[in-house]
């Protein structure tokens, strides 16, 4: 009888082993659950490439995202109204993370001028100084507030983002509203993806 309830037990664990390792090859610094949050009217329709996003007319508010900023600046992100802004949720912890951030820098340089405005949430840096640093080497210019605990991305609606999903990112339209998401790394081509039709709303 306890080879019978064994045998159950061991296809359990590997498809539960299965479903981590997957988890983490595409979440990476994920853990072991890429889900959205689940339940929430979000709204968002997943497209190519793991990109979600919802129509114009049926996008909700972003939440109030206020703090101070890695270099110690009060932030608040509704200050920038009528800008398209892209949020990116990382951590200098974050091996994916660092490879995305080339293409952050590069396309908040590319889009400046087009009225977006990008905003890091450092999230899961006991140090600060760590994610400063971070900030050097990869010569990040736009503000990142500072949100050990996670807090900012948890006062997103529910099935928006998840705590254990870095990095991720979000964009919000030049109306204040969230209009795509995206769990999991992105490269300059797949950014461009994301903010460019919100460039091109009237």
């Amino acid at each position: 009888m306890s080879s019978g309830r064994r045998a159950p037990r061991r296809r359990f664990t590997l498809l539960a082993a299965t479903a981590v390792a997957g988890a983490l090859t595409l979440s990476a610094c994920g853990g072991d659950d890429i889900k959205s949050g689940g339940g929430g009217n979000t709204n968002f329709v997943t497209g190519s490439g793991g990109i979600s996003t919802v129509a114009k007319g049926e996008r909700t508010a972003a939440p109030k995202l206020d703090g101070t900023t890695l270099d110690g600046k009060a932030l608040d992100v509704a200050d920038y109204k009528g800008k398209v802004v892209v949020l990116n949720v990382w951590g200098s912890w974050c091996g994916p993370c660092r490879l995305e951030a080339k293409h952050f820098t590069k396309v908040a340089a590319e889009t400046e001028g087009q009225g977006v405005q990008f905003v890091g949430i450092n999230t899961r840096d006991t140090q600060k100084s760590l994610a400063v640093n971070f900030e050097k080497d990869f010569g990040v210019t736009y503000p990142s507030l500072y949100d050990p605990t996670g807090k900012l991305i948890l006062r997103f609606p529910k099935g928006t983002l998840n705590l254990q999903t870095i990095p991720s990112t979000v964009v919000i339209d030049r109306q204040g509203k969230v209009a795509a998401r995206k769990l999991g790394g992105l490269d300059a081509e797949k950014l461009h993806e994301m903010i460019d039709p919100l460039i091109a709303e009237k």
